[in-house]
């Protein structure tokens, strides 16, 4: 199975802690972000990864390499400029053939176990499964509705079982999700491919509610890397 990561971002609200630095080479407890979903990805058993880069790329370049120390084969997609989510992905369908792959955000930090999305395949007709949290304090209102049956819907909740929950920036998708939407253009984000996809029932979801954060700014940074509490 493959993977891509999303690495091009500016991390424009992590100034000026990414002035020289691309975000997901910003380190949490002492480990750059990005080495956390690379060793990850190797765990789950991903063979080949693809990362996209823009801002500051070269860095991300030299850090990785070809992948080989992290017992990977990482193959760049380079942006002439940031194409956002949907078209980073677009721009690298070539790279990615059309099996379903796993999708991760670099700046976000994580401990699932990603065999776990990798070894449960796609419902035919299924174009992905996101992985879903309970809402942060700073997006309290969700992104998407886990029905019962594990389909995602994009209004409120109909029934007391319906939860809101807030998209973990990880999911398994299949190339087609973003190949075959028909407002695909060069630049554009991806959560129109979902919300495309959930209007027809063909989006699934798995509510995780073990550690995750969005890295997003340096407080939430900072609170990430505060001592672990000892245990006596």
């Amino acid at each position: 199975m493959k993977a891509m990561i999303l690495a091009a971002g500016l991390g424009k609200r992590m100034r000026p802690l990414t002035d020289h630095t691309p975000k997901p080479l910003l380190c949490v407890r002492g480990k750059p972000l990005l080495q956390y979903h690379l060793e990850a990805l190797a765990e789950a058993g991903v063979s080949d990864v693809i990362i996209n880069l823009a801002y500051l790329g070269e860095q991300i370049r030299d850090f990785v390499g070809s992948g080989q120390r992290f017992g990977l084969r990482v193959t760049y997609s380079p942006e002439p400029e940031p194409l956002e989510t949907g078209g980073a992905i677009a721009h690298a369908l070539p790279l990615l053939g059309e099996a379903p792959f796993l999708l991760i955000n670099a700046d976000v930090w994580c401990d699932y176990p990603l065999i776990q999305l990798a070894s449960t395949p796609l419902a035919a007709g299924c174009l992905g499964r996101l992985l879903l949290v309970p809402n942060p304090d700073f997006h309290p209102e969700g992104d998407f509705t886990l029905t019962e049956n594990g389909t995602l819907a994009d209004g409120p909740p109909q029934t007391p079982e319906q939860q809101r929950l807030t998209f973990a920036g990880i999911s398994l998708l299949r190339p087609a999700l973003v190949a075959d939407y028909p407002h695909r253009r060069h630049r554009f984000p991806l959560l129109e491919a979902f919300k495309a996809a959930i209007s027809q029932q063909r989006l699934q979801g798995e509510l995780y509610s073990g550690a995750w954060s969005d890295v997003g700014t340096p407080q939430r940074l900072q609170v990430l890397n505060e001592p672990l509490p000892h245990h006596s």
